[in-house]
């Protein structure tokens, strides 16, 4: 080894010069994935760190339809300081304008941790106490806009008027409170007693957020809530993952980023075989001259292993100070777009785990040319030393790059935690490499039968020529700026057929409003009034408590199921003694009208497959407090993509007999009259609440749009990484070019000719990888929108030609960058140098 360093130190000494694509690319590669492991991190830690702040407490237990009883209030009292939070939805009101807006109403103690900010800035006491007899409101911004208010004007809330003090900019626990359809509104608990909003039966969830004593062993007070509070259907949050929704969110995008930052390692290490493959062909004669001299293959093996792996380290260095500093200096930008605290810092996690990737991408993509180099005899010095490295490598080479590829995707897989996802992904960016590889052979196989037989296209026959003539450039443009148009076209695809679901198809088959907190009384006159109207086309209701699945057949539910939707929070469950229209039982039978016997549940088909569950299994039903326990007799389709009514849990009526409830309706109207019938709705009954389903798909396809952005970023990420392998190809290409000019000239090509075969050779290759990469991204996009989504799937054809138009003006682009110099060299100082 001191042997085969000695030569390769020697070697390095002339510089990095060939080495700049090898360079760029392997750091482009794992900055990206160090930057996005690097915010994961910061984000990871920001909620760690912050838990309390987001939660609004270091402990936070969630009841439904309820407020705690004396002794359950005891009992929070007994673990520290209490804050007691109510939270709804509702329709704040002024004059003839509504709008729907999420109601939190405070105590004293709110907020346990951090500050609420105000505009103007004022204490949130004053603000809330109110003036001139009104009670206090503070109102987001967003709200006041779209209402038309300002700072002093009077609005309601049920049946009774508050008056704004204030604009709410900023609440400290808001991040933690997830998705929500309208902006917030903030007001004292108390002053929504007498606003007919908190009646029996209607929808809203009480929060008692406490601060403990430091001292206090959070886990042992989960376990004391569990024995105090057993069988109430509470939910319980502590600091140490005050935001589980978010956490979850920002887990799995960034573990799909870095499968899209993978994506860009494979386009780099493209870049990286076809530098090192260009510089073992620069050196033949070295080492021709080496094997003369008596030097094995595995000799010139390790000289060049050596040389590769010490620029391997120097460009996942490079790598990790980008992509770690990159955040750091963007931190400001960072944190003003995210809605969680975030603490930047280095972390050694993120940036171990993208030099892991990158020292296996540099492995994979560079023993293959080295294995090839063994095969460089002393023969090749009296032969054409440019011919490069050639053929197959040894047997162990090639098993040795299969078991590192294997690493490279278990890696992925294990430091992602989406074991799945990853081998999916991995299994297509293989299979698109290899459709790549396979297009490139044929369209220079293509290119060759074509130029023989084409007769007076002088031009594309040339262009043909040199498509389908020796070299790899056909493989490298092809394979490289395949795989980053491949994920750009797969997300373009995806992100409009979502769009087009979302904001397209479902208005058309979706009601125009949900209603909600209908009391029983007010169910018949509503429906009467709405369906005398002629633009109302349908109404359906049914009666609707929340209940939380506690256990599955006497297992805690959280144990047998616990990432699934169903078991993670409280669930609408409603009633029925007779089956309702157009309900289709897919196993078992329905209980039948007048059905007085132990309760019994029918459960959606699909969601008790994903379950596991079967006819005869039991579910426990926590509703109001009350364990509910019932014998599962049929599962029945639940179609929640039409926007309609549905419901998991559907239970016999006599299970539920004196439950206080409300009623749930989904109206279906023309939307030129839907302003009117929210507005006679919110006269008549101020209690109802109207969630517009065209309002809702908006907020669902901004947060979609963010989505889509993030990953475009990363997709473009990985066409940067295209673009500087195909500047490299080009640059390698260059002195053949030159000498191709120059024999064009000499037989008589002008210079406009000679530049035409050069740009349609490029834009022949940037069709191709267009081509197929739209091919693999249309596949990609399917199988996601059928199998994941489980919609339907139609080509995006703007973003397709997109696609395509991109590849060619690629191609283009870099081809001709390294066009003039072939235009300008005189062919008679080329031919004579070729002597």
């Amino acid at each position: 080894m001191s042997l085969a360093w000695r030569i390769a130190r020697r070697e390095l000494r002339g510089g990095l010069r060939g080495f700049w694509v090898f360079l760029a690319c392997l750091a482009l590669g794992v900055a990206a994935i160090a930057a996005i492991g690097t915010v994961r991190g910061a984000i990871e830690a920001g909620l760690t760190e912050q838990g309390a702040v987001i939660l609004g407490g270091d402990a936070e237990v969630q009841l439904t339809y309820r407020f705690a009883e004396p002794e359950e209030s005891a009992f929070f009292e007994s673990l520290g300081d209490v804050s007691e939070l109510v939270d709804f939805r509702s329709m704040l009101a002024t004059g003839d304008e509504r709008a729907l807006t999420q109601v939190k109403g405070v105590d004293d103690m709110y907020p346990l941790y951090g500050a609420v900010q105000l505009t103007p800035d004022i204490p949130l006491a004053e603000a809330l106490a109110g003036r001139d007899g009104f009670a206090g409101a503070a109102v987001d911004p967003v709200l006041l806009a779209r209402l038309g208010l300002d700072v002093g004007d009077r609005v309601k809330l049920g049946v009774k008027e508050f008056i704004v003090m204030a604009a709410l900019e900023r609440m400290p626990d808001s991040a933690g409170a997830g998705f929500s359809l309208g902006p917030p509104t903030l007001v004292t608990s108390a002053a929504l007693q007498d606003a007919g909003l908190l009646t029996p039966g209607t929808l809203f969830e009480t929060e008692y957020r406490i601060r403990t004593p430091e001292a206090l062993d959070l886990e042992a007070a989960k376990a004391q809530a569990e024995a105090a509070l057993e069988g109430t259907g509470f939910r319980w949050r502590d600091r140490r993952n005050g935001a589980p929704g978010i956490s979850r969110f920002v887990e799995r995008l960034s573990a799909f980023l870095v499968l899209v930052g993978l994506t860009g390692l494979a386009v780099g290490g493209v870049g990286v075989s076809a530098a090192v493959r260009a510089y073992l062909a620069g050196k033949t004669e070295v080492i021709a001259t080496l094997r003369s001299l008596g030097a094995s293959g595995g000799l010139v093996f390790r000289v060049y292993l050596l040389q590769v792996g010490v620029l391997a380290v120097l460009g996942i260095a490079m790598g990790l100070v980008l992509g770690g500093l990159l955040p750091l200096a963007f931190g400001p930008l960072i944190e003003a777009s995210l809605p969680v605290p975030v603490d930047l810092a280095l972390r050694l996690r993120p940036l171990a785990e993208a030099a892991l990737y990158g020292a296996l991408a540099a492995a994979l993509f560079t023993l293959w040319p080295l294995g090839q180099s063994e095969h460089i005899r002393a023969a090749a010095l009296f032969r054409d030393v440019q011919s490069g490295v050639k053929g197959w490598p040894r047997p162990v080479w090639i098993v040795v790059c299969g078991l590192i590829l294997a690493a490279l995707v278990g890696s992925a897989a294990w430091l992602s935690g989406l074991v799945m996802l990853t081998l999916w992904a991995a299994g297509g960016i293989m299979a698109a490499f290899v459709l790549l590889v396979l297009a490139a052979m044929g369209v220079r196989v293509l290119a060759r039968w074509l130029a023989r037989r084409l007769r007076g296209f002088k031009t594309l026959r040339f262009a043909l020529g040199a498509v389908g003539g020796p070299g790899r450039e056909a493989q490298a443009v092809v394979v490289s700026l395949g795989l980053g148009l491949s994920v750009l076209a797969a997300v373009g695809q995806i992100d409009w057929n979502l769009r087009n679901a979302i904001a397209g198809d479902l208005p058309e088959i979706a009601p125009s409003y949900f209603i909600v907190d209908v009391q029983p009384d007010q169910l018949e006159p509503l429906v009467a009034s709405l369906s005398a109207r002629p633009s109302v086309s349908k109404i359906e209701s049914a009666p609707m408590l929340r209940g939380v699945i506690t256990k599955i057949n006497e297992r805690p539910a959280m144990e047998v199921a616990p990432d699934h939707w169903v078991v993670r929070g409280d669930r609408g469950v409603t009633y029925a003694n007779a089956l309702p229209a157009g309900t289709d039982i897919t196993a078992g039978t329905w209980w039948g009208a007048g059905y007085e016997g132990d309760p019994q549940i029918s459960f959606a088909a699909e969601e008790a497959e994903e379950l596991g569950l079967q006819l005869g299994d039991t579910l426990t039903v926590n509703v109001l407090g009350r364990d509910i326990t019932a014998t599962i007799t049929s599962f029945r389709e639940v179609n929640f993509s039409t926007g309609g009514l549905g419901f998991v849990l559907s239970m016999n009526a006599a299970a539920l007999r004196g439950a206080p409830h409300t009623h749930i309706a989904t109206i279906y109207a023309e939307e030129a009259d839907e302003g009117a019938i929210l507005r006679d709705m919110a006269k008549t009954y101020p209690n109802i609440t109207a969630i517009r389903v065209r309002d809702a798909i908006d907020r669902v396809s901004e947060v979609l749009q963010g989505i889509a952005a993030a990953i475009t970023y990363g997709a473009l990420a990985t066409l940067v990484t295209g673009g500087i392998v195909l500047i490299g190809t080009a640059a390698a290409g260059e002195k053949a070019r030159v000498y191709e000019g120059a024999v064009l000239k000499t037989l008589g090509a002008s210079r406009a000719a000679v530049l035409g075969n050069f740009a349609l050779r490029s834009a022949l290759l940037g069709l191709t990888a267009g081509g197929i990469a739209l091919v693999t991204g249309i596949a990609a996009g399917w199988g996601v929108m059928v199998f994941v989504m489980e919609s339907d799937f139609t080509v995006a054809i703007g973003s397709a030609l997109a696609i395509i138009a991109g590849g060619v003006l690629a191609t283009l682009v870099t081809g001709l960058m390294f066009a003039w110099r072939p235009l300008a060299t005189r062919p008679a100082q080329v031919l004579r140098a070729r002597e």
